[in-house]
């Protein structure tokens, strides 16, 4: 009868240092979002597919980032290259099908869809800058 006043002392003093531990172990930290770009956009569903180039900024009119993003596109319109602001607001149908989770992202595609470069959130301008120099009006 002692003995198994002994063993059940022991297991309550177990679970209670198992319990206790438990309570103190921090919670995992809130994972991080994990964008991605789409690898191939159908052209037929922007503005000029026949450009060689496109590209695209999926934004949010509550988006604050968005309206700097959009801005550094602005005169970019070419003979070679569309660009085109594609806001969740009236066009929430192309940002669920290219699973767009987030705003501004802003996408560069080739005359066939495949998306060359991405960006999430703000633009380095001079990544910016890199990314037109490789689509410039010379290239085939």
């Amino acid at each position: 009868m002692a003995t198994r006043l002994i063993v059940l002392v022991a297991l309550a003093m177990l679970a209670g240092a198992v319990a206790y531990l438990l309570q103190r172990r921090r919670p995992d930290p809130p994972s991080a979002p994990s964008y991605r770009a789409p690898a191939q956009l159908d052209r037929n569903d922007f503005d000029h597919p026949d450009r060689r180039h496109l590209a695209v900024v999926f934004a949010s009119s509550t988006c604050n980032t968005c309206p700097e993003v959009w801005a550094m596109l602005q005169g970019l319109d070419t003979p070679f290259l569309a660009r085109q602001r594609i806001d969740v607001q009236d066009s929430a149908e192309l940002h669920k099908r290219y699973r767009i989770d987030g705003v501004p992202t802003t996408l560069f595609a080739d005359a066939q869809g495949v998306v060359t470069k991405a960006f999430f959130g703000p633009i380095d301008p001079d990544e910016l800058r890199a990314v037109l120099m490789t689509i410039g009006p010379g290239d085939q």
